[in-house]
């Protein structure tokens, strides 16, 4: 593409306002090549002749030559830069040279699945290499699944049907782990957080299942470019690995963009939408001929933005409107396989897309990508700029960054951005939580051996122990035996938190499958009343069955989505540890999130109006997981009332920037963590930092040992604000927002105070005292923040009285 061209010709169009606030070009990069020791087999050879590889990158040189010697490898390098090849050509070599040989290969999506199929199957045909290759997960056939577990020389599968399908049913594919040669684990930078914990236990019952049937699989590992490749690998592999990190692929050139939406009004506090500029510029790239995936971080968004487009394409070019479409998860496989061809196939301009699509599914030669809000670490911000301009091809990037304090950071600090080092990978295989379902399934699968019930944890002895109790193992001559009932693989999800999936039905279509969606998110988007997006199409939620776990919804043409309004309270259930810092409390334990979706507002497409309100009546969700809390000294507080402002307010407004610092420290999504203030289990407000997952993955604990570089970086952060009196890039926006799915609709609730969390931030880091200006608007309010707290409730007695208010909320409906 030629990126000057349509730079000028975006920069007369009407809406643009001096929106580009940075330019970086990556110079092109000449490839590198290397030769192998020993030459490849004649047929092997003629089909990569025929495919136009006529000579191997060094990396690709390097990987090939220790998997050939049977070492444990991790390629990390660039998008499209040939990893695949590294492993194929060992694989297939062992195939030619052993009839009997199998490979088994794990990727984190069913689609980088059926994609890496068809490029196994262009090595057939004429002169090829023959061999039966297919893809093993819930959507083969029952048909096929028995000739791929007896027949199949590579199996290409996911980490979930493994976990589910296939290992708790070893006995039956005991000819295929006998003889498998090659464990293929792509895409392990996207094995993070909860995903990761699971996959790497799910990686050590492999490696008994295989042990067991006397095989002793080589590892070949690849990777997008994160800070600790080898640590990630061996910690999620369970295996020393060896890093390939020398890039010896091409790269054309890339002009990277930083697009900051304006500011449109003069308080300097709102931005025009992210969404509606990324509809523009897609849009623009559309008319020009220019094929374009966009990445947004919500389903809602992917929706959302593609409906803006479509509108915008039908005033210019009526034909192009159907050239736009979404992609996201909970569509179902043939849903995803259509949009995916359109796209290779060059039927499809444009597709706004989550990060389903950052992964390495070939969708054709790409010319730009642009990035709608931080994806949450600069590992995946580069993984998704990857995807457009493959090889030595010219491409353009544009990040659009919204209106949040770590977008907006970003924005104003460009050299911060390209000059830093991705994150490292987090995983916690060791979670209690996640150990114990992992003890359960492996004891079903095999028995379990002292040592190797030690080998999985300090933990793992103890649950052991607490699953004999529970009469679900059984202790015999040093071996703990399966003696519960039921399927425990089956019981546990690797990717959500919630192991419940609601499935959308749509009634308009007799009962027509549309979609699934995990519990949590289907309180917020697929309550009664909620209008839901799928395919750019408005449905109306008319009933969530939370015991049959169903959505009913019908197609409805409406100018509004919906979202939901959520309360968060934290219990402290046990602190672990405590620290003094500075003049504040910091303690770190175990809490319990309780919360409640009560309310929902109707959001009017464009302008992004509230345009009304409405009840929910959704029971509360508990999650028990770990957290830090920081107590204010009662002088920061009373600092804050001298000033002539909450306090409650300040530290809200803390807490939303907490939010966005601490994954620039503890390398975790924003996503992966939550924060609130309450006084429920202090005496006194605190701000609560927690994960968002069950029994923690690390990320607050990390927080609490680096307290005073977060702080410090809040304190920049809020300090060099260009805003009037908090706005979304800082504290949050003093208008009453709530918690949404969508970063362009705000934060959550009360008014978070820019100027009180000056205050309080100066007091806790013992600095100067700051002096705010006097408020603009009364605190006659401020006294109903610190309301007393009176004796506790029992658990018990507080159940009851719960119950009685619902049951006189639902005779006042009836």
């Amino acid at each position: 593409m030629d990126t000057g061209k349509f730079l000028q010709k975006i920069q007369v169009e009407d809406f643009y306002r001096d929106q580009i606030v940075h330019k970086h070009t990556i110079p092109l990069r000449k490839a590198r090549f290397g030769k192998l020791q020993e030459q490849l087999p004649k047929k092997l050879l003629a089909v990569l002749e025929r495919s136009g590889i006529e000579r191997l990158y060094t990396h690709q040189v390097v990987a090939i030559g220790q998997l050939r010697r049977a070492r444990d490898v991790v390629i990390v390098t660039s998008t499209a830069s040939g990893k695949t090849l590294c492993y194929n050509v060992p694989v297939l070599e062992s195939v030619i040279e052993d009839a009997e040989s199998r490979a088994l290969y794990l990727f984190p999506t069913k689609a980088l699945a059926q994609d890496q199929l068809r490029v196994l199957n262009r090595y057939g045909g004429e002169g090829g290499v023959h061999f039966l290759a297919g893809t093993y997960d819930g959507d083969t056939p029952t048909s096929q699944r028995r000739k791929l577990r007896e027949e199949a020389k590579v199996l290409l599968t996911n980490p979930d049907m493994l976990h589910s399908g296939i290992m708790p049913n070893h006995a039956k594919w005991a000819g295929f782990f006998s003889r498998l040669r090659y464990v293929v684990v792509d895409e392990i930078h996207s094995y993070r957080g909860i995903f990761g914990s699971h996959v790497a236990n799910v990686m050590r019952r492999l490696e008994r299942i295989c042990r067991h049937y006397g095989a002793s699989p080589v590892i070949a590992a690849s990777s997008a470019t994160i800070a600790n490749p080898g640590e990630h690998a061996e910690k999620l592999i369970g295996r020393k690995m060896k890093v390939v990190s020398k890039d010896g692929a091409p790269r054309g050139r890339k002009h990277f963009l930083f697009w900051n939406p304006p500011v449109i009004d003069t308080g300097m506090m709102e931005r025009r939408s992210a969404n509606i500029e990324a509809s523009d510029i897609v849009t623009r790239l559309v008319l020009d001929d220019i094929q374009t995936i966009a990445f947004v971080r919500a389903r809602v968004i992917s929706e959302v933005v593609t409906r803006y487009a479509r509108e915008e394409l039908g005033r210019h070019r009526p034909g192009l409107a159907d050239s736009v479409h979404p992609y996201r998860g909970g569509y179902l496989p043939e849903e995803r396989r259509t949009i995916e061809k359109r796209l290779f196939g060059g039927d499809l301009k444009a597709v706004i897309s989550t990060n389903a699509l950052e992964l390495g599914i070939d969708v054709g030669a790409l010319h730009a990508s642009v990035i709608v809000g931080y994806p949450g670490t600069i590992a995946s911000t580069w993984q998704q700029a990857g995807r457009a301009g493959r090889g030595s091809e010219e491409a353009l990037v544009i990040f659009i960054p919204y209106n949040t304090p770590l977008d907006q950071y970003l924005a104003n600090h460009p050299d911060y951005f390209f000059g830093r080092s991705p994150e490292n990978a987090i995983i916690d295989p060791e979670n209690p939580h996640i150990l114990m379902s992992h003890l359960r399934a492996a004891a079903f699968e095999l028995p379990l051996g002292v040592k190797e019930v030690e080998a999985m944890g300090e933990y793992a002895p103890s649950i052991a122990t607490l699953l004999e109790d529970e009469r679900e193992l059984n202790f015999v001559k040093g071996r703990w035996y399966w003696r519960g009932k039921g399927y425990p693989s089956a019981d546990v999800s690797l990717r959500n938190i919630s192991p419940d999936i609601y499935t959308i039905v749509d009634e308009t279509q007799e009962n027509k499958v549309i979609g699934t969606i995990d519990e949590s998110s289907a309180f917020q988007q697929v309550h009664p009343q909620a209008i839901y997006l799928h395919e750019a199409e408005t449905y109306f939620v008319r009933d969530l069955d939370t015991e049959k776990k169903i959505a009913f919804v019908e197609r409805t043409n409406v100018d509004y989505y919906t979202q939901s309004i959520t309360e968060v309270q934290v219990k402290v259930d046990h602190e672990e540890k405590r620290q003094t810092w500075r003049l504040s409390t910091v303690a770190f334990g175990d809490v319990s999130v309780t919360s409640l979706t009560f309310m929902f507002r109707k959001i009017k497409f464009g302008s992004r109006d509230s345009i009304g309100y409405g009840k929910c009546e959704l029971p509360p969700q508990v999650l028990e997981t770990s957290g830090l809390w920081i107590v204010p000294p009662p002088d920061a507080l009373a600092a804050v009332r001298r000033c002539g402002r909450v306090p409650g307010e300040g530290l809200l407004g803390l807490s939303n920037v907490l939010r966005e610092v601490v994954p620039l420290f503890v390398m975790c999504d924003p996503l992966d963590i939550g924060t609130t203030v309450n006084s429920r289990s202090t005496g006194s407000p605190a701000v609560y930092l927690y994960d968002k997952y069950p029994g923690g993955l690390g990320f607050s604990l990390k927080a609490y040992d680096l307290i005073e570089s977060i702080m410090e970086a809040a304190l920049e952060l809020i300090g060099t604000c260009s805003c009037k009196h908090g706005c979304p890039s800082c504290v949050g926006s003093p208008i009453p927002p709530f918690s949404q799915l969508d970063p362009d609709t705000g934060g959550k609730g009360m008014i978070p105070d820019k100027e009180a969390a000056l205050v309080i931030l100066h007091y806790l880091l013992e600095k100067e005292p700051y002096q705010p200006p006097p408020p603009e608007r009364s605190i006659e309010i401020e006294e109903t923040f610190e309301r007393p707290e009176g004796k506790p409730i029992p658990v018990e007695l507080e159940s009851k009285l719960r119950a009685g208010l619902r049951r006189k909320r639902m005779r006042s409906r009836g």
